[in-house]
């Protein structure tokens, strides 16, 4: 059964490729005719070593006095990442201490850039991971020995990893996603064959995936995780040492009140809520689903469009296309039936490999400040409970 008034969808539509997925082409490593934003940039991991980030900050007059007008997306993506650390570095410098206010310097800046950005003036996971990497040579693929950050907190082999392999699951993402485009295109048009060849593509994305994340704690000690990396990137909703959130001083269209944002987590990357939408994983109602709702405006306007596009893909029963699509040919057509499981089954692992980090690299780690809380994920919100009722839900659509 096909959608109603369906529209073939590609990756071409919403700015992506296959080859880089979410990935943007290359970050830019500075910026042009920027000296201060660029030369904190390249300080911050000392000052921050130091503790001198807000002094620092405190005694520059003025970083981006305007935007220039030749500056383009990839210019405000810079922008963005460097403001995004600067801002972190300066409210989570001094352990236990945080800044309730951000100086109009950097507050003014940072949600001008975020504004042609649509998105908030908080560490997300776009600045983080997704416009923070560099090739170490530019002639060969995004690949984990050849990709490296351009911008840390303190650096150091744990924090660089952490973050690299995010980027190569990304990477890795995009042929899955292009695979899962091809099976949806052919539910629409009753393409068996494309469907299948689809759900082949995405398997094969899938498995790389799951092997990548399986490499994590190669380089990124749980311990060292949560004492050096984790509590920088926390943010300032549900926060128990910034419970009113943040004051961006002279930001006008805050008018001093303090806002609330939550910090970056991988919850801000849009391959898991593609899939979910794309293989018709529902979950019911729970305090992580309307998290997750949230985290779309985290996220660059494009990928969220991607995501609106793929939920919805029903068929004239209101069911997610593909699944609907496979679970009629059950029976008649058991290889797609067989495709589709596999498709599910990996995601199912990808989520027990997320859910067992979860515990070892900060609930079960030893809180020692209300800034770097275990019982709550870096969004903010209690994780444990959910996550596995996000894993049993997903396991639960390829036994329906």
């Amino acid at each position: 059964m096909t959608s109603r008034a369906f529209q073939s969808l590609s990756l071409a539509d919403f700015g992506f490729s296959s080859e880089q997925g979410f990935l943007p082409s290359d970050p830019c490593e500075s910026l042009p005719d920027c000296p201060a934003l660029n030369h904190l940039s390249h300080e911050l991991p000392k000052l921050l070593s130091a503790r001198q980030v807000r002094r620092f900050i405190n005694e520059e007059p003025s970083f981006l006095p305007s935007i220039p007008s030749s500056w383009g997306e990839d210019d405000y993506r810079t922008a963005m990442r460097i403001l995004s650390f600067a801002g972190h570095a300066y409210v989570w410098e001094t352990p236990g201490q945080p800044a309730a206010k951000l100086p109009p310097q950097l507050a003014r800046p940072w949600h001008e850039i975020g504004q042609k950005l649509g998105r908030p003036p908080v560490l997300s996971y776009a600045s983080y991971a997704l416009d923070n990497w560099r090739r170490l040579d530019n002639t060969k693929p995004i690949q984990l020995d050849n990709i490296v950050l351009l911008q840390n907190f303190l650096g150091g082999l744990d924090e660089e990893w952490f973050v690299v392999v995010h980027i190569q699951i990304e990477q890795q993402a995009g042929p899955g996603l292009d695979g899962l485009i091809q099976a949806i295109n052919g539910a629409a048009n009753g393409k068996d064959d494309e469907v299948l060849l689809g759900l082949h593509a995405l398997a094969s994305a899938q498995t790389a995936m799951r092997d990548t994340l399986l490499r994590m704690k190669e380089r990124c000690d749980p311990y060292v995780y949560y004492t050096r990396v984790r509590p920088y990137i926390h943010g300032w909703k549900n926060s128990p040492s910034l419970p009113n959130g943040l004051i961006y001083d002279k930001v006008e269209a805050y008018a001093q009140q303090p806002q609330q944002f939550r910090g970056e987590t991988g919850a801000q990357s849009s391959i898991v809520p593609c899939l979910d939408a794309g293989l018709g994983i529902r979950h019911a109602p729970d305090p992580l689903t309307v998290y997750l709702q949230e985290m779309r405006e985290y996220m660059p306007p494009r990928h969220r469009a991607l995501i609106q596009a793929l939920e919805s893909q029903t068929d004239r029963n209101g069911r997610a296309l593909l699944s609907g699509y496979v679970h009629e040919r059950k029976q008649s057509h058991p290889k797609l039936w067989s495709a589709y499981c596999a498709c599910v089954d990996l995601l199912a692992q990808f989520r027990e490999i997320h859910i067992g980090y979860a515990d070892s690299y900060i609930n079960r780690q030893n809180q020692t400040s209300t800034t770097n809380p275990t019982a709550v994920g870096t969004g903010g919100t209690p994780f444990m409970t959910y996550l596995q009722k996000h894993l049993d839900e997903t396991k639960q659509a390829a036994s329906a």
